[in-house]
């Protein structure tokens, strides 16, 4: 499905935080003036394949005029080094003076996905691909629920949900009117929530918890919520984002990797695969400091365990693949295989990480995949 199994990711979030500053973590890793070292130097490391994002505030300044000055930069960087890209058509920001809470935000977006459509059909070789909304689930809630983030709603979770569904489902529309082949994963967090205690209630509620996980991709084909516009083939590939907090006790502490109660990947993508029976992929996983290396460790061993049960997931996706300034308090989080603190930022490889992914390459290329 892509040209490396392993991809790396390039953090482009957009958002504005609860004090009113956008962010553009394009720009403050400098990716937007170094891709084409940052892809070149991706393909030296066995990366051909990639996640990146387009910077919808920059490309739509007004609205109907725009300046694909930026994207292009990206384009065709990745295509002079041979990386095949999933691009984020909207990843938590949009223009200023835009309403995500209107219908007419919709039209909107998908005249701009129509536009970029063009733009990265006729700079790409092959099928592009594209990511039409990232973490639906989680910009619901943080951004619908609890107001930390744009568009800064409290209590307003899941009509900001629907809302978010239908600007995919738009972009689906809108991309296919201008390159048929195109294909689309999504990006939602995948999620394992255990019960505080064995009481009836506590079970309920943590069972209702981890099945609202799964509503954005279900609203999306179609099965629930049909008033949406969901239809099977508006997801080519489940994509799904894993860290190393994903699992906790509802309303309680994280539940540790290592722990008798943490359920292992494999299952977790298993349980995915049953409910969609689609080509999958991680599209986001990664942790900071020393606790990098061994987290593709696992990671990977449990991808392959689960590839070996008959999983088909397509790909890893190393992300971030350059570290990065935090949302919050722009500290620096060591969190990829190349540092990008800065624009300046010494691209050298974190080497343990680095040697894990060539361990973890070999693997697969020789198609090692249970590891039990």
């Amino acid at each position: 499905m892509f040209k490396s199994f392993f991809l790396g990711g390039f953090e482009c979030s957009t958002h504005k935080r609860a004090d009113g500053i956008r962010l553009d973590l394009i720009a403050l890793s400098g990716h937007d003036v170094h891709a084409a070292a940052d892809y070149a130097l991706l393909a030296r490391h066995g990366l051909h394949a990639a996640r990146d994002g387009l910077r919808w505030h920059l490309i739509e300044r007004r609205r109907g005029v725009y300046d694909w000055s930026s994207l292009l930069t990206q384009l065709q960087a990745a295509r002079a080094a041979g990386t095949q890209v999933v691009w984020d058509l909207f990843h938590y920001g949009w223009p200023n003076g835009a309403d995500i809470w209107t219908p007419g935000f919709i039209g909107r977006f998908g005249d701009f996905c129509r536009a970029a459509a063009e733009v990265v059909r006729d700079e790409t070789d092959g099928t592009p691909w594209f990511c039409p909304v990232n973490e639906i689930s989680f910009l619901s809630w943080a951004g619908g629920d609890m107001g930390g983030m744009n568009p800064f709603g409290r209590g307003r979770g899941g009509e900001l949900k629907a809302q978010l569904v239908r600007m995919y489902l738009a972009a689906v529309d809108a991309v296919r009117s201008v390159a048929p082949h195109a294909r689309f994963i999504t990006a939602e967090p995948l999620i394992n929530i255990l019960p505080q205690s064995g009481l009836e209630h506590h079970q309920r509620a943590a069972a209702d918890y981890m099945e609202a996980q799964h509503e954005a991709v279900d609203f999306l084909l179609g099965r629930r919520r049909p008033e949406l516009g969901g239809h099977p083939d508006a997801v080519d590939a489940v994509g799904v984002n894993y860290y190393f907090n994903n699992q906790w006790l509802d309303h309680g502490r994280p539940v540790h990797l290592g722990e008798p109660i943490f359920k292992p990947l494999r299952e977790l993508l298993g349980d995915v695969h049953e409910r969609y029976g689609k080509p999958m992929l991680i599209a986001e996983t990664g942790t900071e400091g020393v606790f990098r290396a061994p987290w593709l460790h696992y990671v990977a061993d449990e991808v392959a365990n689960a590839k070996a049960a008959g999983v088909p997931v397509e790909g890893i996706c190393l992300y971030p693949v350059l570290s990065h300034r935090g949302w919050d308090d722009v500290r620096h989080c060591p969190n990829g295989l190349f540092a990008g603190f800065t624009p300046d930022a010494d691209r050298a490889p974190y080497k343990p990480l680095a040697d894990e992914l060539k361990r973890q390459q070999a693997l697969f290329a020789a198609g090692t995949l249970a590891r039990d």
